[in-house]
C-alpha cells in the first residue's frame, strides 16, 4: 500500500480527478482503463476501502443500463428502428425540410426508450441512402439527426446514463428518485428549440460535402438476378376466395410442375398477425387471403391467373419492406473439394439440405441452358435464393461453398422482424411500469431484457453482445471517485468555493455555475463522468442554500446531454464526423447556439417547473 496522510486525501483526489480528465481529453487512453485505473489509485492510497471502491461494480444504475442495452439491442434486432427510417426515407423525400423534421423527431423519440448511440449507428446508413436518393449532402443531415439524438437525454429516465446517475444521487441523499417523465416537458421545449434552430439558421451553417467512402461496390439482387438471366418474374400473388389451391399443401398444387412456379416464401395470418414463411416446404397447407413470392415466367402470369383465381398483390409498405428484410440472394462459388461436385442441382437437394434454391449456373463466365440437370464442376457459380438466415448458413458451409459477392440488401438484415409486436409490447411494459410505479425501474428493466430474451427477440449471445462493457466499467469506476469526494470533504470544499465566489448570491446564479461547469466537464470528458462527478456537488450546493436539490440536479442532467461542441464529446458525435466530413470548426460553430439554448431553457424553464 501507498498510503498517504489523511489531510491530504482530498487533495489526491482533485489530483486524481484532473489526471483522469486529462487522460481522457488527450484520446489515446481507454476510458475503461482509466477508470480502472482511477479504482486502484483509491484502493493502494487507502483513500477508500476495497469494498467502498468495488462499489461501482454492483451498483443498480450499472445493472439498469446494462439492461437497458439489452432492451435496445432487441428494438435493433426486430426492426423496430430501421423500419423508421426507412418509413421516413419514402414518406418525405419531396421535402428537404420535411425530412429534417422527421429524421430528428425520430432520432430523438428513439433514443428516448433505447441506447442513442444503437439509434444512431442504425442511422447513419439510413441517412447516406436517403441523401443519396433525394440528391442531398449527408452532412446536411447526420449533424441534426445526432443532435437530436444527444437531446433525447432530456427527454425520459432511461433515455441517458446520466438521468440515472442524478436519480440516484438523490435518492442516495434520501429524496425521491426521478420518474421516468419527470422532467420530459422541459425536454420537450428543448427539442421544439432544436428542430427550429435546424431548419431556419442551422441548416444554412451546416457544411456541404459529398457522400462519404466510395460508393459500395456490391450489386442488387436484381443485378445478380439479370446477370443470370433468369427468365422469371419475381412477383406476389394473393390466393383468392374460390382458388383451387385453398386447403391443398404446395407439394399437392404442383405448381412447379404444372406452370414452372417456384414459391419463395409464404405469408399467412396466424393468429390474427401476418407471418412469413421463408424457405417453404411441400407440407405447407395453402389457404385463402395466403401471399405467395413467387418466381414465375413472364407468359405463365396471365394463365394462372385465370385458372387457379390468384390475384397480383402489391402488399402494404410495412409488408414489403419485411420481404426485402427477409428474402435475399447470393453467389455463391463450388469449393474444388465439394462433396456436390459431380451432382446435378436436382441430385444435390440443396432445399432439403440447406433450405435455399438455385436459379441459376454461370460456368466460365458463361450461363447454363438447362442448369437444373447440369453436373456441378469445381469453381462453378451458384445464384442461390433463400432466407438470409440460411444464406448465412451457407457461409459456413466453407467446404462446399465460397459466398463471392452479398448484394446491397444484405445490409437490411433484420434478423427478427416478425417479433416486431413481441419487441413494442416488451417496451411498453417497461415504461408502463416505470410510469404507473408497477415495480421498481431495474425490476422491470431486467424482466423486459430476460423477456427479449425468452421470446427469441435476440439470442442470449446476442444480449451479452449487446451490452457495452467499456460504458459499464467506466461507470463503476467513476461512481467510487464521486463516493471518493465525499468522504474525503472535497465536495463541501467545491462547494463552498462556489457559494464564495458568488458571494452569497442567490441560487439562480449558483445555477449558472453549476450548468457551465457540467458542460465543460461534458464537452471534454464523458456526459457519464461529468454528471458523477457534478450531482453530489449540486446536491450538496442546494442543501447548503437551504433549497430544494431537484433544479441544480435538473441543471446536472440537461448540461450532461448538451455534448454539442467537441467531436470527441460522445460517442454519438464521434460516430458521424466521418460518414458527414465534419471539422473541429463546425461542432462549434453549431454547438455553441445550441449550448446557449439549452442554457436558457434551464435558467427559465427548470426553476418554474421544479420550484425552489
Amino acid at each position: 500500500m501507498f498510503s498517504i496522510p489523511e489531510q491530504w486525501h482530498a487533495n489526491f483526489v482533485f489530483a486524481l480527478i484532473a489526471a483522469a480528465a486529462l487522460l481522457m481529453a488527450s484520446n489515446r487512453v481507454r476510458y475503461d482503463m482509466i477508470a480502472i485505473c482511477v479504482v486502484l489509485a483509491l484502493i493502494l492510497t487507502n483513500v477508500l476501502p476495497v469494498n467502498a471502491a468495488l462499489a461501482g461494480f454492483g451498483n443498480s444504475v450499472v445493472i439498469l443500463i446494462a439492461g437497458l442495452l439489452v432492451v435496445g439491442e432487441m428494438l435493433d434486432r426486430t426492426g423496430v428502428a430501421r423500419f423508421v427510417g426507412n418509413w421516413i426515407s419514402q414518406n418525405s423525400s419531396s421535402s428537404t425540410t420535411k425530412m429534417l423534421i422527421m429524421l430528428m423527431l425520430a432520432s430523438a423519440i428513439l433514443s428516448a426508450v433505447m441506447s442513442s448511440t444503437a439509434v444512431v449507428a442504425i442511422f447513419i446508413p439510413i441517412v447516406l441512402r436517403i441523401a443519396k436518393y433525394s440528391n442531398s449532402s449527408p452532412s446536411k443531415l447526420l449533424l441534426p439527426m445526432s443532435y437530436a439524438a444527444l437531446v433525447s437525454g432530456m427527454l425520459t429516465l432511461i433515455a441517458t446514463p446520466p438521468n440515472l446517475v442524478v436519480s440516484a444521487g438523490l435518492k442516495s441523499q434520501g429524496f425521491e428518485p426521478l420518474s421516468f417523465f419527470s422532467f420530459t416537458l422541459p425536454g420537450l421545449i428543448v427539442l421544439a428549440g432544436l428542430v427550429l434552430y435546424m431548419v431556419s439558421y442551422g441548416r444554412k451553417w451546416l457544411p456541404e460535402s459529398a457522400p462519404s467512402g466510395e460508393e459500395a461496390k456490391s450489386r442488387s439482387v436484381q443485378a445478380l438476378w439479370d446477370e443470370y438471366r433468369v427468365e422469371k418474374e419475381l412477383t406476389y400473388l394473393r390466393v383468392a376466395i374460390g382458388s383451387p389451391l385453398h386447403g391443398k399443401t404446395i407439394g399437392e398444387s404442383e405448381l412447379y410442375k404444372q406452370y414452372g412456379i417456384r414459391i419463395l416464401d409464404l405469408s399467412q395470418r396466424v393468429r390474427g398477425w401476418r407471418e412469413l414463411k421463408a424457405g417453404v416446404s411441400p407440407d405447407i397447407v395453402l389457404h385463402i387471403d395466403d401471399i405467395l413470392h413467387v418466381a414465375i415466367p413472364p407468359a405463365c402470369i396471365e394463365q394462372v391467373k385465370e385458372e387457379l383465381n390468384l390475384v397480383a398483390f402489391h402488399p402494404s409498405q410495412l409488408e414489403e419492406q419485411y420481404r426485402a428484410w427477409e428474402f435475399g440472394a447470393v453467389s455463391v462459388l463450388i469449393h474444388p473439394e465439394s462433396k456436390l461436385v459431380g451432382r446435378s442441382i436436382t441430385e444435390a437437394h440443396l432445399r432439403d439440405h440447406y433450405g435455399v434454391d438455385v436459379f441459376g449456373i454461370r460456368r466460365n463466365h458463361q450461363v447454363l441452358d438447362d442448369y437444373a440437370n447440369q453436373k456441378l464442376q469445381p469453381s462453378d457459380c451458384l445464384l442461390v435464393t433463400g432466407a438470409w438466415a440460411r444464406i448465412a448458413q451457407l457461409q459456413k458451409q466453407k467446404h462446399d461453398f465460397v459466398v463471392l459477392e452479398m448484394p446491397l440488401e444484405a445490409s437490411d438484415i433484420v434478423p427478427a422482424y416478425q417479433r416486431m409486436p413481441i419487441a413494442l409490447l416488451i417496451t411498453a411494459f417497461m415504461v408502463l411500469s416505470s410510469v404507473f410505479n408497477w415495480m421498481t425501474l431495474v425490476a422491470a428493466v431486467l424482466i423486459s431484457a430476460i423477456a427479449a430474451v425468452v421470446t427469441r427477440c435476440l439470442t442470449a449471445a446476442d444480449a451479452y453482445r449487446a451490452i457495452h462493457w467499456q460504458s459499464l466499467v467506466l461507470l463503476a469506476g467513476m461512481l467510487p471517485l464521486a463516493d471518493a469526494l465525499q468522504r474525503t470533504g472535497g465536495t463541501d470544499i467545491i462547494v463552498d468555493q462556489l457559494v464564495s465566489i458568488s458571494s452569497g448570491a442567490s441560487p439562480q446564479v449558483l445555477l449558472v455555475w453549476l450548468f457551465f461547469i457540467t458542460a465543460l466537464l461534458t464537452n471534454i470528458l464523458s456526459n457519464t463522468a461529468s454528471a458523477v462527478l457534478m450531482t453530489p456537488i449540486a446536491i450538496s450546493i442546494a442543501t447548503q442554500l437551504g433549497v430544494s436539490p431537484y433544479p441544480m440536479a435538473m441543471t446536472v442532467l440537461f448540461a450532461a446531454s448538451a455534448a454539442f461542441m467537441t467531436p470527441i464529446a460522445s460517442p454519438i458525435i464521434t460516430l458521424i464526423v466521418e460518414p458527414g466530413k465534419y471539422r473541429f470548426t463546425d461542432f462549434i460553430k453549431l454547438g455553441t447556439p445550441m449550448l446557449v439554448w439549452v442554457f436558457a431553457c434551464c435558467y427559465f424553464l427548470i426553476p418554474f417547473f421544479f420550484p425552489w
